[in-house]
């Protein structure tokens, strides 16, 4: 199990109320996903950042063949 810290933090009762709807999980849950969505926004950036950088040819007749 993973270690977990206890933590008291005030936010808008109508955001709160908002995110737990839209996840239809409890507190923890909810924050928990919230602050893994943030950590991983520096790797969307970063991926963001490579667009048109990166060149990727993929012969569809070929995958075909081999996923037979």
């Amino acid at each position: 199990m993973q270690a977990t810290r206890k933590i008291t933090v005030h936010v808008p009762a109508d955001l709160l109320e908002k995110a737990r709807t839209t996840t239809g999980q409890g507190i923890t849950a909810t924050v928990c996903e919230g602050l893994q969505l943030v950590a991983g926004a520096e790797a969307y950036r970063k991926l963001r950042e490579l667009r048109g950088k990166v060149t990727v040819s993929v012969d569809l007749d070929r995958l075909r063949e081999d996923g037979g």
